[in-house]
């Protein structure tokens, strides 16, 4: 875990005038718990140790997507830090965040016409209102009618529930459109990608990157080749704003209206919540990035309807959810049995991205319990790291890996439900001027440099992400060496030889080493696979904690750069002392 060099945020860039309000956490206060009335700044503090805290000790609180080493971040006003003690945890302030400029406020709720005018809508420096960003996909379709196509997929709380300022939820379909094409049916002739952002409100920069994402593909089509290419083979799905309700709070609290809603993160549903008052520390709404039938209510997550984790009281309660979810069947078939190991078929196509700030992460599933991996796990983990190599470095992992367990998301819910390989990206430094929830809009340039790399690496891998799109390896290239070899104890390395010939051609991205070792302590063990040029592919690195017996793996490895026929060797080293075992067989299968 890389170490903090620069502040959460920093002033210039956050905002957080606010409002009395409500308190919550495990010992959470009553709901009318005031503010201090002397300070009205939001706080971050810094919970030490928090990594290895209990999980009911942190439930509730608004931990933000943050972590240094075994530290957590708690965003708050001054009040939560008596929250946090009585929950039984260790907290010091890391910082306190001055509010933003006032800004003349706009229209709220969907605008009856969405107008050119209405386009160049925006706050804080340039973000983009909800009806600027739906007038944009409008225009979009009308500007490039053989590559766009918009879609209605379901309402707002607000709307749905006949109240004002409500707006549809809108999503676009980008390819070049041939016979069939952008249908909501799963079974379409190409691979898709989808791409989702701004579920969680108050991060503005989610929206801007799906806003250049389609502004790239349908710019650049027929002068950028990538662009081209993208469109031409691929179904883009994109859903700028997947919770315009609580955008549109976040927009009016930078625009001249209730100034802590420039925090708010659920949605606009006060059923449940009515009386939570808007703030750093709580307010209003369920968060729809807690509240997907995927493990729903576990690690988390939070039954107090003032926390900015809440729940909801049900499994799949919101209409957000509710068509977010049947957007995600109309657009990819089910290719998983159930279970939490069960993995998806191989021939799987398609890519689902879920956008969200900050840290610069790449996360997958399992959300919920770091300790449970999926089926898919090597395949989504390498995927990942890509992914993160590509923006430059980011951090990759399960999110309880990295940051925190979290259940009831949707990248989750699209992995459990339809096996597609699912990411959620946290977009943004933890540090520094363009930190935080609220960086200046100036910031965007650098975060599409670095997202945009990811997204055409998505949409590349959409067509065949778990390799099963490969030839399997004729039953020929599949050979077997059963001499038993010791393993010296805290020794030299070892090898065991195969010798390929006959099959011609190149391995496949899909090749297979199974491996068979009798030995005790295995996490003495390192097993690398050497190809006949020399390459070298680790298999198993040591590791002093695992103390189980024996190995029984197969192992999925790129080999495509490599010819088959050749001298193929396992090489297996022990590196600690006093446990002792021998190779009892490995099969190579090209």
């Amino acid at each position: 875990m890389r170490k903090k060099t620069t502040l959460w945020l920093v002033a210039a860039a956050t905002t957080a005038a606010l409002a009395a309000g409500t308190g919550y956490g495990v010992a959470a206060p009553p709901p009318d718990r005031p503010a201090a009335a002397e300070d009205d700044r939001a706080y971050v503090y810094r919970v030490h140790d928090g990594a290895h805290a209990a999980e009911s000790a942190l439930a509730g609180f608004d931990l933000i997507e943050d972590r240094d080493g075994d530290d957590l971040f708690v965003l708050g006003d001054a009040g939560t830090a008596k929250d946090l003690k009585a929950a039984g945890l260790k907290a010091t302030v890391e910082q306190k965040l001055t509010p933003a400029p006032w800004e003349p406020p706009k229209r709220s709720g969907q605008a009856p016409r969405l107008t050119a005018e209405v386009a160049e809508e925006t706050y804080y420096g340039g973000y983009r209102t909800v009806n600027a960003q739906y007038a944009h996909l409008d225009q979009v379709a009308a500007d490039h009618s053989s590559l766009a196509t918009v879609f209605d997929v379901g309402d707002s709380w607000r709307k749905a529930t006949g109240r004002s300022g409500g707006y549809d939820l809108k999503a676009i379909c980008l390819t070049k459109k041939q016979s069939g094409d952008c249908q909501l049916n799963p079974n379409s002739s190409k691979p898709r990608l989808f791409v989702q952002a701004q579920v969680h409100a108050r991060e503005l920069s989610t929206g801007e990157m799906a806003y250049r994402w389609i502004d790239y593909l349908t710019d650049g089509y027929g002068s950028d080749a990538t662009a081209t290419e993208i469109l031409d083979t691929r179904e883009v799905w994109v859903v700028p704003i997947g919770n315009p309700d609580g955008v549109d709070m976040v927009q009016q609290g930078f625009m001249g209206g209730p100034s802590g809603q420039q925090w708010h993160r659920k949605n606009a549903n006060h059923t449940h919540s009515n009386g939570c008052s808007e703030g750093s520390y709580g307010g209003e709404g369920i968060d729809l990035n807690r509240n997907n039938g995927s493990h729903w209510g576990g690690a988390g997550t939070s039954s107090n309807p003032c926390s900015k984790v809440y729940k909801g009281p049900s499994a799949d309660s919101e209409v957000e959810t509710q068509a977010l979810h049947a957007l995600y069947r109309d657009l990819f078939p089910d290719t998983r049995p159930t279970g939490d190991h069960a993995a998806a078929d191989p021939d799987t196509q398609g890519m689902f991205i879920t956008i969200h700030s900050y840290s610069n992460m790449v996360l997958f599933p399992w959300g919920f319990d770091s300790s449970v991996e999926t089926g898919n796990d090597t395949a989504m983990r390498a995927m990942a790291q890509d992914m993160a190599n590509l923006a430059g470095g980011w951090e990759y992992g399960q999110p309880g890996e990295i940051l925190y367990n979290a259940s009831g998301s949707h990248d989750d819910w699209a992995y459990d439900d339809l096996g597609v390989p699912s990411f959620t990206w946290e977009v943004g430094p933890s540090g520094g001027s363009c930190g935080g929830f609220h960086p200046s809009y100036s910031c965007q340039n650098t975060f599409w440099n670095q997202v945009k790399p990811m997204l055409v690496y998505a949409a590349e891998h959409a067509e065949n992400p778990y390799g099963g799109g490969d030839t399997p390896p004729p039953s020929d290239c599949s050979v077997t060496n059963g001499t038993n070899l010791s393993i010296p104890d805290n020794g030299s390395a070892v090898t065991s030889s195969i010798e390929v010939s006959g099959c011609g051609g190149t391995a496949s991205s899909a090749s297979t080493v199974e491996v068979h070792v009798e030995h005790t302590w295995r996490g003495d063990l390192v097993v690398d696979l050497i190809a006949p040029d020399g390459s070298t592919y680790p298999l198993k690195s040591a590791n002093g904690n695992d103390s189980s017996d024996d190995i029984h793996e197969t192992y999925t490895v790129d080999l495509s750069g490599e010819a088959r026929d050749g001298t193929w060797k396992l090489r297996l080293q022990d590196t600690a002392w006093y446990d002792t075992g021998y190779l009892d067989t490995w099969t190579l299968s090209l």
